[in-house]
C-alpha cells in the first residue's frame, strides 16, 4: 500500500484535499484575530471600548475576535486595526 502523500508537504495535501484556500483564509483570520486581541492586551482596551472606538456593537467585535468565524470583512478588520493603532497589510503573493 502506498501513500499518495509522503514526500509531500502539507499545502500539497490541503490543495489535493480541494481546502488549501479555504485554510489558508481561516489561518490569515486567526492570526489577525491574534493580533488584535494582543494589542488590546497591549493598550489596555477592553471588548467594549473597542467597539465603541470602531463604531460598532460588542458582538461585532467578539465576532471579529472569533478565530473560526471567517465572515468578517477585509473593511471590519481594517477599523479594528486602526481602533488599536495600527494598519492593515493585504498584499497578493506567489
Amino acid at each position: 500500500m502506498t501513500n499518495k502523500h509522503i514526500g509531500s508537504d502539507f499545502d500539497d495535501f490541503l490543495e489535493g484535499e480541494g481546502i488549501l484556500d479555504q485554510a489558508e483564509a481561516v489561518a490569515a483570520k486567526r492570526v489577525i484575530a491574534y493580533q488584535i486581541a494582543e494589542e488590546m492586551k497591549r493598550a489596555n482596551i477592553t471588548k467594549s471600548e473597542l467597539a465603541r472606538r470602531m463604531r460598532t456593537s460588542r458582538p461585532a467585535v467578539e465576532r471579529l475576535l472569533d478565530p473560526a468565524n471567517r465572515s468578517v470583512t477585509l473593511s471590519t478588520l481594517e477599523r479594528a486595526a486602526s481602533a488599536v493603532g495600527r494598519h492593515l497589510k493585504v498584499e497578493l503573493t506567489a
